[in-house]
């Protein structure tokens, strides 16, 4: 099948060549083939200035972000088929690292699907769609997804931001099936989740590798989990041996729905919640002198764009020294971010401005990074977000 061209300036294919995804509005040729005669989600042929085919694309003529490449080989078609094979391979992956259906499916553009994410928990998925492109090819997606794993619940949230630079619709719905609960397992424990009402796809598989290590080191100490959603550090931690966990977390139906997952863990005994702001609550609990064997900080995304790098910078310093402060000697922090525009090397410099506002020693003794089902795109940084340092504080 043929597509509408769209062409390139000059050497603007260079960062496609090297293997990226994307391409951006100014790159555009827009005298030859004016992004205006194009509708949002249109497949086209990339072309550069020679005349030469890059490979086939989906386009939105509204957004900075134009254009994103699904395939180099013009000969493809965009059809089930297409999804069919990128989807299989994603899964064959996963099926390696893991033995129950249980991880994040599709990745994005780690798994050549820009702009589509796929959570897959048992006999359910969710899918995410970011981008117009990926929206026009719904029914495409779900026609495939049913041939690769027939799921029996397939639920939409399109709820994401990024939706909304793309002139989409926010909305959720259920595509098929009656599912009224997430099911997970992780690290040998078990949680629910309610269908609608988690954050993002429900759960944050991205951190599985990284609570698996907290669990090697948890047995009878007591845990701090600050930002705890639905517990799972904190859960984790309880039924593989802490002896008291006490979660933190702005959100009472979370901690509710933590507390259920304790129950479902046999572990409610242990784990107790407090609700309200996390640096306040911190504060409080320094004030009346508790000190915990693990403080765990795991916040949302505190610098979301390039202009919070400052102010965020800042907001991760005061939770990580508040943090440190909490921490019996010999104690340990667990300090992670999924700022992307958080470099490592500020995660660092932030463990070390704790140390000397608090005058504790800290050293990091582990290092961890996003989830084997989060593959990282080598050429597109903004695939690799996630970042943990594991400390010991003296």
């Amino acid at each position: 099948m043929t597509y509408p061209v769209l062409r390139l300036k000059a050497k603007e294919e260079r960062r496609l060549n090297q293997g990226h995804l994307w391409v951006y509005s100014n790159e555009i040729d827009v005298a030859k083939t004016p992004l205006a005669n194009f509708t949002p989600g249109d497949l086209v042929t990339l072309k550069d200035a020679s005349d030469r085919s890059v490979g086939i694309a989906y386009v939105n003529p509204h957004t900075l972000l134009s254009t994103r490449l699904l395939t180099n080989n013009i000969r493809t078609t965009i059809d089930v088929d297409f999804f069919v094979v990128r989807l299989k391979r994603a899964l064959s992956l996963r099926e390696q690292w893991y033995d129950k259906p249980y991880y994040r499916l599709v990745y994005g553009e780690s798994d050549a699907l820009p702009g589509l994410v796929i959570d897959r928990f048992g006999t359910t998925v969710v899918v995410q769609i970011n981008t117009a492109g990926m929206e026009k090819l719904l029914e495409t997606i779900i026609a495939a997804l049913n041939q690769v794993i027939s799921p029996e619940t397939i639920l939409l949230r399109a709820d994401s931001s990024y939706r909304e630079l793309e002139g989409l619709p926010i909305y959720q719905r259920c595509y098929q099936g009656d599912a009224k609960v997430l099911h997970v397992e992780e690290n040998q424990t078990k949680f629910e989740i309610p269908l609608l009402t988690g954050q993002k796809t429900g759960w944050f598989y991205d951190h599985r590798d990284n609570r698996a290590v907290l669990n090697t080191f948890c047995q009878d100490k007591t845990v701090l989990d600050v930002f705890s959603y639905m517990g799972g550090w904190g859960i984790q931690a309880a039924s593989h041996g802490a002896s008291d966990v006490i979660a933190i977390d702005s959100s009472k139906p979370a901690l509710e729905n933590l507390m259920h997952n304790a129950k479902l863990n046999k572990v409610d005994s242990k784990v107790s919640t407090l609700a309200g702001d996390a640096e306040k609550l911190m504060q409080d609990l320094l004030a009346q002198s508790k000190r915990f064997d693990i403080v765990v900080i795991d916040p949302p995304a505190l610098i979301k764009r390039r202009k919070d790098i400052v102010p965020g910078k800042k907001a991760y310093a005061k939770l990580n020294q508040l943090a440190a402060a909490l921490v019996k000697p010999g104690g340990y922090l667990v300090s992670a971010s999924c700022s992307m525009h958080l470099a490592r090397q500020d995660l660092f410099e932030t463990i070390a401005q704790a140390s000397s506002k608090t005058g504790r020693f800290i050293s990091v003794f582990a290092e961890g990074h996003q989830a084997k089902c989060h593959p990282i795109h080598p050429a597109i940084a903004e695939t690799h977000y996630l970042k943990t340092l594991f400390c010991v504080v003296d």
